[in-house]
Formats: C-alpha cells, structure tokens, sequence
C-alpha cells in the first residue's frame, strides 16, 4: 500500500507513535461530540481503534490512514474507510470516516484528506459505491461531504447510539475527481 500524498498533508499506514498524539485528540470532547457516542476516548480505547483500522488495512485492502501534515510530520488525525455495521440502512457498505484534532480544524485539511481517501476508494481500490453517515448539527462534516460531490439520500436512526444521522452517498459514475 502506497501512501497518500496531497499538497499538504499525508495521508499512511499507522505508526506505534501515532498512539499518544491520537489519543490526544480523542480525548478531546469538542472533537469527538460528533463521532460515535459523542464521548472522548481514553489511550486504550484509541489503541484499540488503530489496531481494528490496521486489522482492516489488512483484512479488506482499504482502511483508515494517520493524517500528518507534511511540513511539520505532525499527526493531525485520521481519515479513511470502513465497512459499517450499523445502522442496518448502511450495513455492509464502504463508509468515509475523518476526525482531526481541533488546532487543524478550519484550514481546509478534512477536505483534502477526505477527498484523497475518497478517490483512493473509488480509483484505485474501485470501490464503486461511498457512504458517510454525520449526525444532523454537523454542519462542518456536511460541508466536506458536500464539497466531495456526496448528495444526502436521507436520514436513518443510529441503533447503538439512538441518535439520527444523515445519509450522504457517491458513487463511481457520480465522481468527478
């Protein structure tokens, strides 16, 4: 697996120093309010986020990237896909995911990232159908999904976590780079 370069940032495989500086991140409550429960993370839980995105690097072909920032090799956060498990709407489907710690937020990199991870699915992995699921209030993730070229679909209710999100999709005949 090659790694991912954009004008600013690159996006690779993680790294055993990746964990305090994302665990920093998730441990932020203004960061994680959107992601999952809404509830910062403690180190254990993010080392157990990066092996599962690691396991499935190595199991599906495709996964969720460390973020650096090019100029500096800091890690800015995580971006990349997963097969979803939930809610049963999106079960099965290759779903886009990203969380940035907030000094990164407002620069324009989670819509490089993502853009990059997007195209990584659609082209060279030929994954020929993205989801994303933000909850509603997440105006600044509904920005970079729409920038993207995603279009809502609808909205679905979130089994685990009992809150609604909102169904943005692309596919590779709607994807014009």
């Amino acid at each position: 697996m090659n790694d991912i370069r954009t004008p600013r940032l690159l996006l690779r495989r993680w790294r055993d120093d990746d964990l305090v500086p994302l665990s920093e991140i998730h441990a932020d409550p203004t960061v994680m309010q959107w992601i999952g429960d809404g509830r910062p993370r403690s180190l254990e839980e993010t080392a157990e986020d990066i092996e599962a995105w690691e396991e499935e690097w190595d199991d599906e072909g495709f996964g969720v990237f460390a973020v650096e920032l090019l100029g500096s090799g800091e890690l800015a956060g995580a971006v990349g896909l997963y097969v979803a498990d939930s809610p049963p709407e999106i079960a099965d489907r290759i779903a886009l995911t990203w969380r940035l710690g907030r000094v990164y937020w407002g620069q324009g990199y989670a819509s490089e990232a993502a853009h990059a991870a997007l195209e990584f699915a659609l082209q060279d992995r030929g994954i020929d159908r993205v989801v994303a699921a933000p909850r509603p209030g997440d105006s600044a993730s509904a920005n970079v999904l729409e920038k993207l070229g995603m279009t809502m679909e609808g909205a679905v209710q979130d089994p685990v976590h009992g809150h609604d999100l909102r169904l943005y999709t692309i596919d590779l005949t709607e994807y014009e780079g």
